[in-house]
């Protein structure tokens, strides 16, 4: 019944703006409220909100099941440079890929140190130490929401939101970037999001239209799943499908294959998420708990395949001492 409710409140608030910021704002009172529970706890009451099914971590066995173990369990330091939107750029530029990433103008721990009458027409901003809080810089923006919007959020520790430990200790910025988008032409915006087992790729998301056209998160984008030759599969992953004919196959596929799975090597599971214009590939972030380890997937059974690849006794995983 939660389950239920939570849906249709999450639903009936993005359809707008106006009410996206109110349910954000209301969650991020929840959240805070549950700041005290233990992680176990809180993992299986998020769990249970957002799915409608009890979480295992006795025994997991399904994909959901395992990400949530290893967010609870894995205390590899690596996690937290690859989830910091700035620290992963010496990482990716340390595994020999500097070309794919994204120029980047500058990085600031404090908003009032950016100087916007020095920010490029239509540059990225985004956090490097969480998810959602970005947009496109436009000239006739409201300065004083913008700097409100980046303020409020170096304030928060998304480490709360879904107790992914990787997010805990990462120090906040505000990262200004080239906008990608912008030398698309107006062309379909797809996302190439690289299921990595063990340093493998097994599956590829693509998302149509991931960021709305003023550069925040897209509720309504959707998304299709395929294998690791890019054939697609009959499943749905949180989102909706789109028109398979409206993407092909990159020329360069098997270079984004060779990027993400040598960015994915140490660990037992993440996923590398790249772009593609016209040849030139670019770097987007490496994500480890996706949609925080709830996210729906059918068939059922698509579910307990992908947790059969997450190997728990992997001697990848960097266990949490014992207290």
């Amino acid at each position: 019944m939660i389950f239920k409710i939570n849906k249709s409140v999450r639903n009936l608030f993005n359809k707008n703006k106006y009410l996206t910021n109110i349910y954000q704002k209301a969650n991020r009172v929840k959240t805070s409220f549950l700041s005290n529970v233990s992680d176990e706890r809180f993992a299986k009451f998020k769990y249970k909100e957002r799915t409608g099914r009890k979480l295992n971590l006795d025994n997991p066995q399904t994909y959901n099941e395992k990400l949530w173990w290893l967010k609870l369990n894995n205390r590899d330091p690596l996690l937290t440079i690859c989830s910091d939107k700035v620290l992963v750029r010496d990482y990716v530029v340390e595994q020999g890929f500097p070309e794919i990433l994204v120029p980047m103008i500058g990085a600031y721990d404090d908003v009032s140190k950016i100087n916007f009458d020095e920010i490029p027409e239509d540059a990225f901003l985004k956090t490097n130490h969480g998810s959602g809080t970005n947009l496109i810089w436009k000239k006739n923006l409201d300065r004083r929401k913008v700097k409100k919007i980046f303020e409020d959020s170096l304030q928060q520790n998304y480490f709360y939101q879904s107790r992914e430990w990787n997010y805990k200790n990462i120090k906040p910025q505000v990262v200004i970037e080239e906008n990608l988008n912008k030398q698309n032409s107006g062309k379909e915006f797809f996302d190439y999001k690289f299921l990595c087992f063990d340093g493998r790729v097994e599956y590829v998301l693509v998302f149509l239209d991931s960021a709305s056209d003023d550069g925040t998160h897209n509720h309504h984008a959707k998304s299709n799943l395929y294998d690791r030759d890019f054939n697609p599969l009959n499943a749905t992953v949180a989102r909706e499908n789109f028109n398979k004919k409206q993407v092909k196959i990159p020329e360069n596929f098997e270079k984004m294959l060779e990027i993400a799975e040598k960015l994915s090597e140490p660990f037992v599971f993440c996923r590398v998420d790249l772009y593609n214009f016209d040849g030139q590939i670019y770097f987007g972030e490496i994500t480890f708990y996706p949609g925080g380890a709830t996210q729906i997937i059918n068939p059922e059974s698509l579910e307990l395949k992908l947790g059969e690849l997450i190997d728990l006794n992997s001697p990848k995983i960097i266990r949490k001492k014992s207290k």
